[in-house]
C-alpha cells in the first residue's frame, strides 16, 4: 500500500514542476512579444517617406527660430528699459534735493527785499545774498534753472496763473509779475511759477 502511494506523491511533484516551469515560461513569452512590437514600431518608422520626415523637422526648426527671435527682442527691450532708465535716473537724481531746497530759497528772498535800517542789518542782508547766490550757482550746476515769467507769454506748463489784471502797457496773455519764482531741472518743471497775467 506505501508503495502504490509513493508513485502517486512523484506523480504529484512532478505536476507541480510543470506547472511552475510553464509559469516561468510565460513572462518570457510576454517580453519577446513587447520586443516583436518594438521591432515592427522601428520597421514603421523607417517606413515614413523622408520629404514628411523633412518638413517636420523644417517646422520644429522654424518654432525653434521664431521663439529666439521672441526672447531676443524681449531681451532688447529689456535692455532699453533698463538704459532709459538709469540715464533718467542721472538727469533727474537731484530733484528731491531741489524741491525740499525751494522753500529755503524762497525765505531768502523774502528777507533780502527788507530795507536794512542800519550797517549791521545791512551786512547780514549781503551774507544772506552771498549765501544765496551759492545756492543757485550749485542748483544751476545740478542742471536746475529759473524758469523765466514776467513780460513772457504765459505757458500753463511753465507758469500758474493766480490773478489775472487788465494792464494796456502789456499785450494779452503776457505775464505781469510774478510772486514766486519756479524751477526746471533739465526738460522737467520742478515747481511752475506763481504769476499774475494781462487778460
Amino acid at each position: 500500500m506505501a508503495n502504490e502511494e509513493q508513485p502517486l506523491e512523484e506523480q504529484r511533484e512532478d505536476q507541480e514542476n510543470e506547472a511552475n516551469a510553464t509559469a516561468e515560461e510565460t513572462p518570457n513569452l510576454e517580453e519577446e512579444k513587447k520586443d516583436e512590437g518594438e521591432v515592427q514600431e522601428a520597421v514603421a518608422d523607417e517606413e515614413i517617406d523622408p520629404s514628411e520626415k523633412i518638413k517636420e523637422l523644417e517646422q520644429k526648426l522654424a518654432e525653434y527660430e521664431n521663439s529666439y527671435l521672441r526672447l531676443r527682442a524681449d531681451f532688447d527691450n529689456y535692455r532699453r528699459r533698463e538704459q532709459k532708465e538709469r540715464e533718467s535716473y542721472k538727469k533727474y537724481r537731484a530733484q528731491d534735493l531741489i524741491s525740499s531746497l525751494l522753500p529755503a530759497l524762497d525765505n531768502f528772498e523774502r528777507a533780502m527785499q527788507v530795507e536794512p535800517e542800519n550797517e549791521q542789518s545791512k551786512t547780514l542782508i549781503q551774507g544772506m545774498d552771498m549765501i544765496y547766490r551759492e545756492l543757485i550757482k550749485a542748483l544751476e550746476a545740478e542742471g536746475a534753472v529759473q524758469i523765466e515769467a514776467v513780460g513772457k507769454e504765459f505757458d500753463p506748463h511753465l507758469h500758474q496763473a493766480v490773478m489775472q489784471v487788465e494792464d494796456e502797457s502789456y499785450d494779452s496773455n503776457i505775464v505781469v509779475e510774478e510772486f514766486q519764482k519756479g524751477y526746471q531741472l533739465k526738460d522737467r518743471v520742478i515747481r511752475p511759477s506763481m504769476v499774475k497775467v494781462n487778460q
